[in-house]
């Protein structure tokens, strides 16, 4: 295999077109810490939180290897690609070196060092165990809400309580990203329970509105980037599964814009709000799923 090949199979299994959702939340968890990063630390969190998130799409293919084999022939491991010890080798190693770029940053703050432990964890247990588990949904937010208290202990410990409830209203959002992905039909009342996961991030962010123009733009942002993704969900068009999910996943960063805009951070709520766009126009070339 030539080297762009293999660049491009190693960017395909690590879905790097969804790192843009990570690195708000990274933005969202310094910020509403309160906390004051250099350059320096700005770059090693959001390369952290990279490795962080690379390393678990690598594991979530090598764990996945049985099952795709039967129902996703064409992803690189059951394709003949590249191997499953190769995949695995990278995958922990990707999560070990965001460990210690988080332990570099962090100096003597070892309750973000021990978040980012946390994390690691956290990621191999879904990877290893989110395929028939009832709480793969919450698993999956776990991990997303230990970037958020990682970066926050990383600059500004201990943790305070606007990072603490803006970690649990983007729990909820994953949880129903997580949930509403699984169902084939909305049409069914028994099936529209999880939509309740996804309005919490909107009324925990209720108060943007009044937070000026930005807090309304990414209020209403994310509310047409939902809708949309209900509306495909619900409709009959083809592969729209896939497209309401990775619609929902680039939401990510338009939950993150609300909570800045909330905290009285319109500046970087913008930052997050650009992240949504350039998502989905990574997804056009990676996919993120």
């Amino acid at each position: 295999m030539t080297a762009p090949s293999r660049l491009r199979l190693y960017l395909g299994l690590g879905r790097v077109s969804n790192l843009p959702t990570v690195w708000t939340n990274v933005l969202a968890g310094v910020t509403l810490a309160g906390g004051h990063a250099g350059p320096f630390t700005w770059l090693t969190l959001l390369g952290a939180a990279s490795l962080f998130y690379l390393g678990g799409m690598f594991l979530n293919d090598a764990f996945d290897r049985e099952i795709d084999a039967r129902e996703r022939p064409e992803r690189p491991i059951p394709a003949g690609l590249i191997g499953a010890g190769e995949v695995f080798a990278i995958g922990f190693g990707l999560l070990a070196g965001g460990w210690l770029a988080v332990a570099f940053v962090a100096g003597a703050r070892s309750s973000a060092s021990l978040a980012a432990l946390g994390l690691a964890g956290a990621v191999v247990l879904y990877d290893a165990w989110h395929k028939g588990n009832a709480l793969s949904p919450l698993l999956m937010g776990l991990c997303r809400v230990l970037v958020y208290v990682t970066a926050a202990l990383a600059v500004a410990p201990p943790l305070r309580a606007p990072v603490v409830w803006g970690s649990a209203a983007l729990l909820a959002f994953l949880i129903g990203l997580t949930y509403v992905a699984k169902q084939e039909n909305l049409a069914e009342v028994r099936n529209l329970w999880p939509l309740g996961f996804l309005a919490v991030p909107f009324l925990y962010g209720l108060p943007a509105l009044d937070a000026g123009g930005v807090g309304t733009l990414a209020w209403l942002a994310l509310a047409a980037a939902v809708g949309r993704a209900i509306f495909l969900l619900r409709s009959q068009e083809p592969h729209r599964i896939p497209r309401a999910v990775v619609t929902l996943i680039a939401g990510i960063s338009l939950v993150d814009a609300v909570l800045l805009a909330r905290a009285g951070a319109p500046g970087t709520a913008l930052a997050a709000m650009a992240a949504f766009p350039v998502t989905l126009g990574l997804q056009r070339y990676v996919s993120g799923t």
